[in-house]
Formats: structure tokens, sequence, C-alpha cells
């Protein structure tokens, strides 16, 4: 089911139309930034009586908060987890899916003395909301003696020793149950012995390698509870997902219910999709056209609507473009009016957590109207009462669009949604195609839990915990892998299980949220200030001598880079340019894993193996003007990963009227289109992926494009590709077709992370191409549109 009501075809006039009106006055005359416009209508609840099991302390905490009965979800959810069955709760954003999993763990609390839980979220400050509201619920019911505690990487240490000896529900995160619980499992042995839930939070966020983790420390998890005697009930709440059975079921490793069907009521709510306008007077990399950017027409949109007395939120990308924005809309409202200029704010992580409380509660009661905000408000934080939402960019995810759009309109009345395409091929397909979007379920969260690179590092965590059986290393598919790792004498069989070695320390060495490489630390080199950290891996084209390198609003340039130490040296600075590398990228094919013929077409999913090495950075103005080409040496990289791969014949590139030499920038700008579409087909962002195209690739001997997963050994995502082939290249020809611009820009061809500096790029030819290609591929099922 997904997060979305039926289009209402009537004509009367909506909440979110006049708003929508008074964000195109402020358009010129000769422009027309929408592309779509639907009000979709309201829904009404459905409500279940209170299970007879509830206790009366509990049920009247709920009352008092307005409570008064259960939506249709919540009870079914709450029945299916005290019945003791494993249950995923996907419904849409505030949909009150904490009540589907908080009355039946407070129910067996109340009622077991002993009985303890666990609740999972992706991010400490979701986990510490929850702990919040869950607590005063708790203290509410009369059930103060219900011990909850948070257990992050915040905790003091007193704090630690205390909720190991006492508490009885604990709040934590997957990387305090991976690095604590479950390394120190003996001390925990309470908790694990009377273990009734655990709870994911969420639970659409693990993806990728992150989730791939995540789903191994979740059978560790289940592996020792079942050692204690335990066996919990999970209950997993997320927004709408697709296929939510199955999903949770390869999360967690057993068998799960679903509850799809949303009881609660909903506003009627106006969508829109802006596509800001081409700028006649500014170009950027050779020559492309640039269009208006996605910041400073959400900064005008966010002072029209507080102008108009509504209170907004504006969802962006990066912290830096949520201070921004805030700041841009704060000045135009200064021209107006001072004291409205005093309600906008921006919202993100970094700050402390007072200041985020004390942001929510002015946004909760009004004396805030708008607030300018990276995905720290999308989870969790219940804000209510918002007239518009704008969402500046397709956020990866439509989970993630729906989750920002229904933040709108949450007491039930009319509301707004703008989605405002940014530069990019995938937001340029979205609001040209818009069912693409509305009428899609939302994705399948891509999780490889066998991808070898995360299998044998929790081998060795589970074998560290507890000593590994042969039955347990074959049922996770792992006897190759620790075969491997036995013979560089990482961990030794015995006659009875797989012992790590006494001088391996494998929790030590697992980033389960992903990551190439030893981590490097960013130090202002002037004041000795830790201002971060970033993946080894990427640390030469994010972090190379003269980078721009911004964080929690701050921005610095990077001096110098030390891979071997894993140091790079910043100062504080704030250029009026920005930088992107320049690399070169070689793919090596190792081994094909599946292969399909289509005559003069090819298509494949294998391991690759890809070397990088930056060779310099591009400076370029905020306007999109290219000041420079800085060249740099700095060391050869390998990444072995996945990739799916397309090889197309000469003669048929030939019959497509493309002679040899436009080869290369067609392939070249075929490639980096269906990178910017391959998160319509899988759950990644861009930047999660690579590419290499070329006119004669000496393991093919033919024409061929590469997109592969940036992660080593994969992470799902080629293999969604290859999967959806037809429909991931149809897209992509439709996004290049769609674009106005004459012959290529960032909204279909050019890439942002182009280690080539977007040369050479035939539009023309990546349209005939795609066009011939796909009149040989199998034609499945297409998405809606």
């Amino acid at each position: 089911m997904t997060d979305q009501p039926e289009v209402d075809g009537s004509n009367s006039p909506s909440v979110g139309m006049s708003l929508l009106n008074s964000l195109s006055i402020g358009t010129a005359a000769s422009e027309d930034p929408l592309t779509f416009v639907a009000d979709l209508s309201a829904r009404s609840a459905r409500h279940a009586e209170w299970p007879e099991w509830t206790p009366t302390g509990v049920r009247s905490a709920y009352e008092t908060r307005g409570v008064s009965s259960l939506w249709s979800h919540q009870a079914e959810a709450a029945l299916l987890a005290f019945s003791g069955n494993n249950v995923v709760l996907a419904t849409g954003t505030a949909s009150g899916k904490s009540v589907g999993y908080q009355l039946p763990v407070l129910t067996t609390l109340a009622n077991h003395p002993g009985a303890t839980a666990m609740y999972l979220a992706p991010t400490k400050a979701l986990g510490a909301d929850q702990l919040r509201s869950t607590w005063q619920i708790a203290v509410e019911s009369g059930l103060e003696h219900v011990q909850l505690c948070t257990y992050d990487g915040d905790t003091p240490i007193e704090t630690r020793q205390w909720a190991r000896a006492h508490a009885r529900w604990i709040f934590t995160n997957p990387d305090m149950l991976h690095a604590g619980l479950l390394r120190s499992h003996t001390r925990w042995s309470r908790l694990f012995r009377n273990l009734r839930y655990v709870i994911v939070d969420e639970c659409h966020s693990y993806r990728g390698v992150f989730g791939s983790h995540v789903a191994l420390i979740l059978r560790r998890l289940r592996r020792l509870a079942t050692r204690y005697g335990a066996e919990p009930v999970f209950v997993l709440a997320s927004a709408t997902t697709a296929e939510p059975q199955a999903a949770a079921e390869r999360l967690i490793g057993a068998p799960c219910a679903a509850v799809t069907e949303d009881g609660s009521p909903r506003g009627a709510r106006t969508i829109a999709f802006w596509q800001p306008p081409l700028l006649t007077a500014v170009t950027g990399e050779n020559g492309a056209p640039v269009r208006r950017s996605t910041t400073a027409e959400t900064a005008r949109m966010m002072a029209d609507l507080v102008v108009e007395g509504a209170r907004c939120l504006v969802f962006v990308r990066s912290r830096r473009a949520a201070e921004l924005t805030a700041m841009g809309a704060r000045r135009l409202l200064a021209a107006v009016d001072h004291d409205l200029a005093e309600r906008v704010a921006s919202y993100r992580s970094g700050y402390l957590a007072e200041e985020r409380r004390a942001l929510e509660g002015a946004l909760d009661d009004g004396s805030l109207l708008g607030a300018a905000t990276t995905s720290a408000l999308e989870l969790g934080v219940d804000i209510a009462g918002l007239d518009a939402v704008v969402i500046a960019g397709f956020p990866g995810t439509v989970a993630s669009f729906w989750q920002q759009a229904g933040r709108a309109g949450r007491h039930g009345t009319g509301s707004l949604v703008v989605l405002v395409a940014r530069d990019d091929p995938l937001d340029t397909y979205l609001v040209h195609h818009p069912a693409a979007l509305l009428d899609r379920p939302v994705e399948a969260a891509v999780i490889d839990p066998a991808n070898p690179y995360v299998l044998g590092p929790q081998l060795l965590c589970a074998a560290l915990e507890l000593p590994l059986t042969d039955t347990e290393v074959r049922d996770l598919g792992g006897w190759e892998i620790l075969t491997e790792l036995a013979e560089r004498g990482e961990i030794r069989r015995r006659g009875h299980g797989w012992f790590v070695t006494a001088d391996s320390f494998p929790h030590d060495g697992v980033q389960i949220r992903g990551g190439l490489g030893t981590p490097v630390a960013i130090v202002d080199g002037h004041t000795g200030r830790l201002v971060g950290t970033a993946d080894g891996g990427r640390a030469p084209a994010t972090l190379h001598p003269g980078a721009v390198h911004i964080h929690q609003g701050e921005t610095f340039v990077v001096d110098e880079l030390d891979l071997i130490g894993g140091l790079a040296l910043v100062h504080a600075e704030e250029p009026d340019w920005t930088t992107s590398a320049r690399e070169v990228t070689e793919i090596t094919l190792d081994e094909v894993r599946v292969h399909r013929d289509h005559g003069p077409v090819a298509s494949a999913l294998a391991r690759v193996t890809v070397s990088h090495q930056v060779v310099g950075y591009l400076r370029t103005r905020p306007s999109g003007e290219v000041l420079d080409l800085i060249e740099l040496d700095l060391p050869r990289q390998t990444l072995a990963t996945q990739a799916v791969l397309y090889t197309v014949a000469p003669e048929l590139l030939e019959r497509a009227g493309l002679p040899v030499e436009r080869w290369p920038g067609s392939l070249h700008a075929a490639e980096h289109a269906a990178i910017g579409l391959l998160p319509l087909i899988a759950t990644c962002d861009r930047w999660d992926i690579g590419g290499v195209s070329t006119a004669l690739h000496p393991d093919t001997g033919l024409p061929t494009v590469f997109v592969y997963d940036g992660q080593p050994g994969g992470a799902g995502f080629a293999e969604r590709g290859f999967e959806r082939l037809t429909v991931w290249l149809t897209a992509t020809r439709d996004t290049i077709a769609d674009c106005e611009c004459p012959t290529g820009c960032p909204s279909c061809v050019q890439s942002p992370k182009c280690g080539n500096g977007n040369h050479p790029l035939d539009k023309a030819g990546a349209l005939a191409l795609l066009d011939a290609v796909l009149q040989h591929l199998e034609r499945p099922a297409p998405l809606p549109d």
C-alpha cells in the first residue's frame, strides 16, 4: 500500500492551492516553473477498540493525551506483537506507529517485573525523542518502576553501569548494539535473559551496506538471546515500504507479519512539482546552461509562505543549504517585516540538544513559522499543524519523499507540498513524469548480508561473542569466507566450533555505516581542533589539498592530506568558490555472474576491480562559472565491487547514425544520465555509485558502459539495476529527451562528480544510443507514467 490517497478530481478550492497561488505570484510573467499540480483527497480515520489486556493506567495515560480509541493499524500491530508474532507496521507519516509497539511493551513490562525490552533507532536524536515520549506515558500510567534508559555514544559511564544493573527498556542504536551490548553480552546477561521485545524503528532506513551490517547484527542479537533462553518478539516500524513483510524478514532473518492498512486520518493535500528556469546570462562547465539555484528558489518560497502566515518546513540536502536557505528567507523577509524575519530559522544535526528542542517547541507552538532543515526533521520528531512543506530536490527515495511531505497537514487540515527540482537528471525526470513518483510503490530496501566484505567481519564478531557451530556458519553462507580467514590466522576451527584467535578484536574494525579504508581525521591546523572524520577511500576526492570542506555550517580549505597517517589539515576560510575533483578511473572485469544476450546488445552483472586516481580539481563559483583546473598527484586506489554493464555491437551504433568518433561522447553521456537515474530503481544516492564508459573495453572487446557500487564487495545497487535494466534505461532515455537544453547540462547528462570534467559528452548521441539499445532489450513492466 502506498502512502498517498487517490487524486481528487473536484474543482473545489483548497488550502494548498491557495498557498501555491501565492508562490506563483512571485515568478516572472515569462516563466512557467510549474510542471504538475494535483489535489489529493482527504482520508477518514478507521478506529478500533482498546485490547482487553490493556492496563487501566496505560489506557488512561493515552486518553489524557487525546487518544480515546486506537486507529485500526495500531490495534492490529499491538495484538500481533502481544500474541508473540514478529510484526512490521508499515504505515504513513504521523500515523501513530509508536503506539503500536508502546502498548504491548509497557503492558508486558507492567505484568512481568523481570521482563526487558530494547528499542533501536538509526539516529541518536530519534532514540532520544522516543525515550522522552515513552517515559512520559510510563509515568502517567503509574509505571515509574519500569526503568527506561538511553544507551548511546553520549551516555556517561555511570549511567551505563546503572543501565546494565537496572534498566528494563534500553533505547539504543545499531552501532552501540554492535560495539557495546553484543560485544560485552556477559555484562548484559540480565537484559538478554529476560528480553521480550526488540523494536526496530524506521527500518526502511536500513539499506545498502549499513542495512546489510544491521541485518547481521540482528542475527547476532537473536543468536545470543537464544543462548540466554529468550525468544524476543521483533516489532519493526517503517514509513510505507515495498514488500514490507519480505523486507522485514530479510532484515531480522525470521518470519514476520505485516500491517499495512493505514487507519489514521489525513487532510486534503496539494502536490506541486516545480523546475527552476534556465538562466540566460550564465553558463557552466563547457558552456552548459545553468538553472536558477534551488537554494535561491526555496528561500523565496519560504519567505512568501511566511508572509502568508503559513507554517512551513523546507527540506534541503545539506547542512550548508539549510543555513543558506534560512539566511536567504530572512533577508527577503527583513525587507517586508523585521518581526517576520525573526520567525525563520535553520535546523540540522550539529546543534546542541537544547537548541534542537527549543526549535522543535517553537515550530510546534507556532512562534516559529518556518525552518530550513536537513533530513534531521524527517524522522521521529512530532511537529503538528504545518501548512506547507517545500522539498528542495528529490530526497533520494520515495519513502523519504512521503515522510517529508507528511510533515504538513498533521492535524488533518489541508496542506501544500512542493517538490523543487535540482539541476539533476533524476529530479528532471520526476517533475516531468509525476506518476513515476506519485503512483509508484516505495522502494524495496536493498541489502546484501552475503557480501563477503560485510559477512566476514560480522562472522568474526559473532565467533568472539560465542563460538560458531558448523551449522550456523553454513546457514549464514560463510564457510568459504571463514576458511579463508582461518588461513590468514584470524579464526580457528576446532572440534566444537569456530574460535577467533587470541589477538583478534574484530568489533573495532567494523564500520557498520559503510566507508572505505581507514578513517581520516580532519583537523584545524591553526587550533588543533578535530573538525570531523571522513572515509579514507573518499578522502582523495573530497579532502585533497585545496578542497573546500563544509562541516556543521563552517567552511574550511584543505592544506594537506596524509592518507598513510589518516590526517587532513585544514584552515577556516569562506571562499566564493567550490571544488570538485577530477580523476582517472579504470575498470577490470573479474567475473561475470549473470550474462544476458540480446543480439547486438548484451548485459551482465559482474564482479569488477575499479582503479581511481585523483589528478586535479576544478574551482567553480556558485553561479556555475568555472575559475580554473588545478593539477594534483595523489596515489591510485582500488576497489573490488560489483557492476552492471551493457555492451553494444559497433554495427548497431553505425546504424543509429553514430560514427566512431562520436562513440566516446555518446557512451559517456549515457553513463552519466544512467548514474543519475539509478536511484529511481534502487534505494541509493548517485554518490553511492560510480561509472565507467569506453568505446573499446579490453575485457569485452566492445563499446561498454559500467555502473558499479561504491562499496567493497558491492551494496546491491548494481544488482537491482541489472534486474530492471530496461525500466532504468527507458527512464534515462526519457530524461535526456525531456531536458530542453541544446547540448547537455546538469539536468540530463552532466555529472557533478565526473572525473573527466564532463568531456566528451554527446547528448544527441546518447539519445540515439539508448534508443538503439532499448529496441533489443526485453520489455518488463514499466514504471508508472
